[in-house]
């Protein structure tokens, strides 16, 4: 099992994939799978696989002791000649995220955020682009306190990961089904609280770009586990 937390000092990535169908989205789970399953190197902490659900795709949540670990993955010998062009084989679209988490909220009847196929979250994962003099202040704005998310039907967690290299910020949330993720989402503007509504309208000015998609978990390994779950 894997957790997110704003204060364990992982480096964080967020791989995703694209595909452009359900039989390319299942090659890529059990490639991704396969990898997860044998993966044994130093300084991997954990990865957790995300399975598309409006958009075909895959996102893997990786924690890492350092980045220093994650650059001797990248540049080891297999990776460069083997996997590297697998991922170009089997999807549309590679997106390599290196992240760290710097806030997080919590629905008050859950005392931290975990991500396995045991808990059976509906996450949601949007990508912000930002140019890096405006980074932080998205941050910011996200961490702000927002008590009546928490009292939204369905509402479990979310979690704001700061891009590295300064041009994007992470939400990925959790909520309780596709339903109660669907009617917060398609809630009318004008039937949130104003801080709310002020601080979404400051936060869209400052995108350059929003990408998004729904997943569910499916699998998830982390290096204390000697077996697959």
């Amino acid at each position: 099992m894997a957790f997110i937390s704003a204060g364990d000092g992982y480096l964080t990535v967020l791989n995703l994939f694209g595909t452009d169908s359900p039989d390319g989205q299942r090659r890529l789970l059990e490639v991704m799978r396969d990898i997860i399953d044998s993966a044994d190197y130093d300084g991997w902490i954990s990865s957790t696989l995300f399975g598309g659900e409006d958009e075909p795709g895959t996102a893997n949540y990786i924690q890492w002791r350092s980045a220093a670990d994650l650059e001797r993955r990248y540049e080891g010998e297999k990776f460069r000649h083997e996997t590297i062009p697998l991922f170009n084989e089997i999807s549309t679209s590679i997106r390599l995220l290196k992240t760290e988490v710097v806030f997080s909220r919590l629905h008050p009847s859950r005392e931290r955020i975990e991500i396995s196929p045991q808990v059976d979250d509906y996450s949601v994962i949007v990508v912000m682009g930002v140019e890096p003099d405006n980074q932080q202040e998205l941050v910011e704005l996200f961490g702000q306190d927002d008590e009546w998310v928490t009292t939204v039907p369905g509402y479990r967690s979310n979690s704001i990961l700061r891009g590295l290299d300064g041009t994007f910020v992470v939400n990925i949330a959790q909520w309780e089904s596709k339903e109660r993720y669907d009617a917060f989402h398609q809630l009318p503007e004008q039937e949130r609280p104003a801080d709310v509504r002020a601080i979404r309208e400051r936060a869209r000015s400052l995108l350059t770009s929003r990408d998004a998609n729904t997943y569910r978990v499916v699998h998830t390994r982390s290096a204390d586990v000697s077996a697959p779950s």
